[in-house]
């Protein structure tokens, strides 16, 4: 993984309104996370062929990376 974008509902009002979140809402912290993960994917240097996960890992990968409570 290369980068965890978090869940926003602001995604789901800039898909209504048919923009990108950087479109919509470009100061919001969430169009930052999009130019984070651009700036991640454009310096990384560590090319491999991923392997798939199994639901099971997928979710105990998700819960490392979003609090609940």
């Amino acid at each position: 993984m290369i980068y965890f974008i978090p869940r926003d509902n602001l995604v789901q009002h800039a898909e209504l309104q048919r923009k990108t979140v950087i479109e919509y809402a470009p100061e919001s912290a969430q169009a930052d996370e999009y130019r984070s993960l651009a700036q991640a994917i454009a310096e990384n240097t560590e090319f491999s062929v991923p392997t798939p996960i199994s639901n099971d890992e997928l979710e105990a990968l998700l819960m490392r990376y979003i609090p609940i409570g």
